[in-house]
């Protein structure tokens, strides 16, 4: 059987989420380098975002829909709950990752230290403070959404554990968010915990440009 290709960069959060959900599955895979908007993403995601697979003649973009299809086509522990109302809360906070909390932890957070628009190339003081407090109310989501079960969506890791695990490997690189993941117990003991996984392990990124001095 051919062997799965992630397709992006690594250190993409999205791109170590297909490889994680590899890892948890105990699929191989490949990963082959290949940046947003590229030709051989293009190819594949209609919007050049990354990561995509390749499985043989199967193409596939999104990583919820690349962690459901590793985890449906191949043998191994379940990346998802089967029980209806964790698989429901599992799917809930995989939403709400993708479709907030990353926009406001990793695309102006984060961002504003790796990726500044500012003339000097130094982190973006102005869009780190104005987004300071939503940051830290979403990390408290976070440890609030944690604290019953150890888990977000269930009694057991899983995709939504994935999900944002790397966002979370990230933010604690920074003083304002590892202050914020500090503060937060729950959080901050599940993401000590859920770092020690052998798949969260393997698949640690090269630095950021600018991490050196911001780590």
């Amino acid at each position: 059987m051919a062997t799965i290709e992630i397709i992006g960069i690594a250190p993409s959060t999205y791109t170590r989420v297909a490889r994680m959900a590899c890892e948890e599955k105990g699929v191989p895979y490949e990963l082959k380098p290949a940046m947003p908007h590229s030709p051989e993403v293009m190819a594949i995601h209609p919007f050049g975002k990354i990561p995509v697979l390749r499985h043989g003649d199967f193409e596939l973009c999104e990583s919820q829909a690349i962690a459901a299809y590793i985890d449906r086509a191949f043998d191994g522990p379940a990346l998802f709950p089967t029980a209806p109302r964790e698989r429901a809360l599992a799917e809930q906070w995989i939403s709400l990752v993708n479709t907030t909390l990353d926009r406001t932890l990793v695309r102006s957070y984060l961002f504003a230290y790796f990726f500044p628009k500012t003339a000097d190339g130094k982190p973006d003081r102005a869009a780190i403070d104005a987004v300071t407090p939503d940051l830290r109310a979403q990390i408290g989501l976070l440890d609030k959404g944690v604290a019953a079960t150890g888990y977000l969506g269930g009694k057991a890791y899983s995709f939504a554990d994935i999900n944002v695990m790397p966002i979370l490997y990230y933010l604690r690189m920074l003083p304002e968010a590892a202050a914020a993941i500090n503060e937060a117990r729950h959080l901050s003991a599940y993401y000590e915990r859920n770092a020690a996984r052998p798949a969260f392990k393997n698949t640690v990124p090269p630095p950021l440009p600018g991490q050196a001095a911001t780590a």
